[in-house]
C-alpha cells in the first residue's frame, strides 16, 4: 500500500465500515471515488474540529477523488441531536444560510477550490422535494427500535426528557443526503457514527450498493468532552492568528499528541522528546500556519513569547470601543472571550480578568482586548 493512502486510512482515524481493508482495496485499484462531508450551518464560523474532516478530505482531493462538501441548509433546521440532553432551537432557513455565508471562504484555506474535483451543494435543494409520499416510502425503511439505539435518546428517556418526533427524521434526511448524491464515501466525526451508518443501510437498501464509511477522532479535553461552542473551548477558523495560538497553547499538555494528529500533517514522534512547553509551541505555529500562512505562524509565535515569556503586552491585540455605560460582561461575551456570564463570573471570581494597563484587559492566560470607552 502506498504511503498516502496509509496515511489517509489510520492517521486521525476512529473507524471504517464496513473496513479498512475492503476501502483501501478500492483506493488502490486506481478508482477515483466521490465522497462528502456534511455541515449543518449552526453556527457563524467553522471550528477546530472541522479543521480535522478538512485535513483529511485534502488528502483525497489531492489524490484525484470528487469531494463534495454538503451545506445542511434544510437539516440545520432540524438540528442534529448528537450528543444533545435537549432539544436543539430551531433556525429559520434564513438564519441558517446567514450562518454559512463565510464557509465556503474559510473551507478555501484548507482545500483547493481551484481544481475541478470540488463542489459545494446545499440538502434543501432535494429535501424540499420530497412529498408525504415519498416521506413515508423513506421512512419504511427505518424501524423506531433502531433509532432508539441512539445514547442520547436513551439517555434522555432515562432522565424523563422528550425525545421530539422531528428528531427521529434527522438520521432519516442524512441518509437521504448520501443516497441522492450517489456517493462512494462518507466522512465525519466519530460521534456522527450514528447517522453515517444510516446512510449507509439507506444505500444498500435503495442502491444496492456498498457504502462506506469513515469516521475520524475527536477533539477532546481530558475530561472527555468535545472542544466546542457548547464548552465554551472553541478555537474558531475566524479567530485571529493571536488568539488562535494562545488558546492552542493554553491546552493541557494530555492534547498536545492528539492535536498533532488530527490536527497538522507533522509527525509527532520527531518532538515526542521536547519538553511539552516546546511541543505546544510547534502545535500551535503549525495549526495557525495552515490556516494563516507560515508568515502569520512566525508572527504570532513572537507575539507570544514576547507577552508570556518576557512579560509584555501583545502588540496587536484588538482594540474596541465601547460606550462607557456598557458593562464589561456583556463586552466580553460580544467578542466570544466568554462564553457565558457563568464563565464570565468565575473568570472574575478567580482573579483571571483584569485590567493589566490603561484599557488592556487580560481574560485567561491567553487573551487580550483593547477597550476604549466613548
Amino acid at each position: 500500500m502506498n504511503k498516502e493512502v496509509e496515511e489517509i486510512l489510520t492517521r486521525g482515524v476512529e473507524r471504517i465500515y464496513p473496513d479498512k481493508f475492503a476501502l483501501e482495496k478500492v483506493l488502490m485499484s486506481g478508482k477515483k471515488i466521490r465522497l462528502y462531508y456534511g455541515i449543518d450551518p449552526t453556527s457563524d464560523t467553522l471550528h477546530l474540529g472541522h479543521l480535522v474532516q478538512l485535513l483529511k478530505l485534502r488528502k483525497f482531493q489531492d489524490l484525484g477523488h470528487e469531494v463534495i462538501i454538503l451545506i445542511g441548509d434544510f437539516t440545520a433546521q432540524i438540528g442534529d441531536p448528537t450528543d444533545k440532553q435537549t432539544t436543539r432551537r430551531p433556525l429559520t432557513h434564513k438564519q441558517v444560510l446567514e450562518n454559512a455565508r463565510e464557509y465556503k471562504k474559510q473551507i478555501g484555506n484548507i482545500l483547493d477550490l481551484k481544481k475541478s474535483n470540488i463542489r459545494f451543494v446545499h440538502n434543501e435543494k432535494w429535501t424540499n422535494k420530497l412529498t408525504p409520499e415519498d416521506m413515508l416510502e423513506l421512512a419504511s425503511h427505518f424501524t423506531v427500535s433502531k433509532l432508539l439505539t441512539r445514547d442520547m435518546f436513551q439517555e434522555r428517556i432515562k432522565a424523563g426528557r422528550e425525545v421530539y418526533v422531528h428528531e427521529f427524521l434527522y438520521p432519516i434526511f442524512q441518509a437521504y443526503d448520501a443516497v441522492t448524491m450517489d456517493v462512494d464515501l462518507q466522512i465525519g466525526g466519530n460521534d456522527q457514527m450514528f447517522n453515517m451508518l444510516a446512510g449507509r443501510d439507506l444505500m444498500k437498501r435503495k442502491k444496492h450498493k456498498e457504502m462506506f464509511v469513515l469516521t475520524t477522532k475527536l477533539l477532546i479535553d481530558p475530561t472527555g468532552k468535545k472542544m466546542g461552542k457548547t464548552e465554551g473551548n472553541m478555537i474558531t477558523l475566524n479567530d485571529p492568528a493571536d488568539d488562535m495560538f494562545g488558546k492552542v497553547m493554553s491546552w493541557p499538555d494530555s492534547m498536545i499528541a492528539l492535536g498533532f494528529e488530527i490536527c497538522t500533517n507533522l509527525d509527532f514522534s520527531n518532538f515526542a522528546k521536547e519538553k511539552p512547553r516546546d511541543q505546544k509551541m510547534k502545535l500551535a505555529h503549525e495549526i495557525v500556519k495552515i490556516y494563516h500562512g507560515e508568515n502569520v505562524a512566525e508572527k504570532a509565535q513572537e507575539d507570544f513569547e514576547e507577552t508570556f515569556f518576557k512579560g509584555g503586552v501583545p502588540k496587536n491585540i484588538e482594540t474596541i470601543r465601547v460606550s462607557k455605560d456598557t458593562p464589561l460582561v456583556e463586552t466580553l461575551l460580544k467578542q466570544g472571550l466568554v462564553s457565558s456570564k457563568t464563565e464570565f463570573n468565575r473568570l472574575n471570581k478567580e482573579g483571571a480578568i483584569k485590567e493589566i494597563e490603561n484599557g488592556v484587559y487580560r481574560i485567561g492566560k491567553h487573551r487580550f482586548l483593547k477597550i476604549e470607552v466613548f
